[in-house]
Formats: structure tokens, C-alpha cells, sequence
């Protein structure tokens, strides 16, 4: 597909991530357009190495665009498409930004069933910057007409498309968020770990234990009601992680927040469940599930 054929594209903005799946369309032979004003010269050379045909306006690279992909902070994904909306963006708007599924859906609704946007699709990149030998998972969510040309646009790159549900807004940004929820916050409970056993001097040991467990405990759900049937220890146990991390001067929360999802599976104790069954107790746990003891217990953590 020569690039006369395909949409031109908007890229709101080009931070380490947005210039790097920018430079993937393209390289593929859309003309792909950034707008200048505000931004910083580490922007613009970003920009430049991707390139990216600058614009000066919001608007005229809102008017001049069939495709506006937004990639930016979670923090300003509602004030960008905002503002997008505000122009009466004709497009096809793409939200790719780490953000909550009713957060889409409210942008959704601002620029599709209550603006003028052809189609909005949910979208989530997971993965690295695309470059070099590097690649990126763009799962859509939304229209597919809409999705199939966002796909045209990526094909043979480094941006790998993965269409999800035509008929439900959140999709992609619900896998991602799921994503992170293990990835981000895995990352950080390793430092506070290490932290811990460095501070008294096993941090080789605790390397050592690692190393022989290969794997990713996400990917293991057949464990997950192994975890419901002994989370009545588990959670006295992360209480007891707390204790040892204060007294090192080590963030205590996430331990106590594994002892708070421990909670809601007290009554499963000893018991065999099936996957559905432990995931549904641990929906509908909570407060009500705990026994006064473990209640206490956390009580006597947090005071």
C-alpha cells in the first residue's frame, strides 16, 4: 500500500513511546503529523528523528488528519481528547493511553455519540517503544470498519494490531490495566523484596532462591485457587512482612494490600475450588468474608 492510500495521521504527542509508533507509520508510508506549539525541543527531536511533518496548530493538524492517535500521560488523556472535540474532529480518534475503561467510555461518548468523530476505538499498547528490533502490541477495541484501517496502517511494521470487540468500549484499555496491575506493581514489590533481604545482608540468597524459579506467576492460573485455600495463613504471613519492612524503613503497603486481597478468601480455607470458584470469592469478598481476628490483625498493622 503506497502511502497516497492511507490516512493521514495525527500523533498527540510524540514522547518516547507516540514518536516511536508514529515512526512506524511512517516508515510504512503515511504522512503522519505532530503539532509543535507548547512542546519542548526534546519533542521536537523526537519529532524529527521519527519523521514526523511538524504542524503549528492543534487545529490544523485536527483538520488535516483522518487518523489522531493519542498517546500521552494517563493524566491528560481526557484533556486531549477534550480538546480534540472541541475542534469537531472528523476522524477516526484512537485512545491508547493507560487509562480506566469508564474513562473511555466518557471520551468515547464526548467525541462519538456526542460529537462529530466517525469512530473512536479503545486502544492499549503493550510492549516497548517499537524500534530497532523491537516491537509493540496494539490492541483495538471498537468499530471494525474503523479498526481494519488502523491495522492497513501498521501492516508489515513493528506495531503488531490485535483486534478485540467491535461492541465494547474498555477492552483494551481493561487488558492493559490487567497487564499492569501484575507487571508494574511485580516490578515494584521485587525492589521492596530485594530491599528487605538486602538490608540484612541474604540478598545473594534470595537472588539464588529466585534463579530457580523460572517462569511467570501470571501465567500459572491454575494456581489461583491454591492461593484461596491458603490465603488464611498467606494473610497473617504479609502482616508479618509489614512488620519486617517498617522496621527497615521499607514501604509497608503493598504487603498489607496482599493481606487485604488474602481476606476475602478466609472462608475458603482448606478448601478445592475451581478457578471461577476462587474468582468469584474474591469478587464477592471483602469486609463481610473476614473474621474478626484477621480484622484485628490488620488493625494492629496499621496503627
Amino acid at each position: 500500500m503506497t502511502g497516497a492510500l492511507k490516512p493521514v495521521v495525527g500523533v498527540l504527542h510524540p514522547g518516547s513511546m507516540g514518536a516511536a509508533i508514529a515512526a512506524q507509520a511512517a516508515d510504512a508510508g503515511a504522512t503522519v503529523l505532530w503539532c509543535s506549539a507548547g512542546r519542548s525541543e526534546a519533542s521536537r527531536a523526537r519529532a524529527r528523528a521519527a519523521g514526523l511533518t511538524e504542524v503549528r496548530t492543534l487545529g490544523e493538524l485536527v483538520e488535516r488528519s483522518g487518523v489522531v492517535l493519542s498517546i500521552c500521560p494517563p493524566a491528560h488523556a481526557e484533556d486531549v481528547a477534550e480538546a480534540v472535540a472541541s475542534l469537531r474532529f472528523a476522524g477516526i480518534f484512537v485512545e491508547c493511553n493507560a487509562i480506566s475503561p469508564v474513562r473511555v467510555t466518557r471520551i468515547a461518548a464526548r467525541l462519538g455519540l456526542n460529537g462529530t468523530a466517525k469512530a473512536v476505538i479503545d486502544g492499549a499498547v503493550v510492549g516497548s517503544p517499537p524500534r530497532g528490533s523491537k516491537t509493540a502490541r496494539l490492541y483495538l477495541a471498537g468499530p471494525m470498519r474503523a479498526v481494519r484501517i488502523i491495522e492497513g496502517l501498521f501492516a508489515g511494521t513493528g506495531v503488531h494490531v490485535k483486534a478485540l470487540s467491535a461492541d465494547h468500549y474498555g477492552q483494551a484499555s481493561a487488558l492493559k490495566l490487567s497487564y499492569s496491575a501484575y507487571q508494574k506493581a511485580s516490578r515494584a514489590l521485587a525492589a521492596v523484596a530485594y530491599g528487605l533481604a538486602e538490608a540484612h545482608g541474604v540478598g545473594d540468597e534470595l537472588l539464588d532462591i529466585a534463579a530457580g524459579r523460572g517462569g511467570s506467576y501470571l501465567s500459572e492460573v491454575d494456581y489461583i485457587p491454591k492461593i484461596a485455600a491458603r490465603a488464611w495463613r498467606w494473610g497473617p504471613e504479609m502482616l508479618e512482612v509489614a512488620d519486617a519492612l517498617r522496621a527497615k524503613g521499607l514501604p509497608a503497603e503493598q504487603a498489607l494490600a496482599a493481606a487485604e486481597v488474602m481476606a476475602r478468601w478466609e472462608a475458603d480455607k482448606d478448601q478445592s475450588l475451581a478457578v471461577g470458584e476462587a474468582l468469584e470469592h474474591l469478587r464477592k469478598g471483602g469486609a463481610e468474608q473476614r473474621s474478626g481476628g484477621a480484622a484485628d490483625e490488620m488493625k494492629r498493622t496499621t496503627g
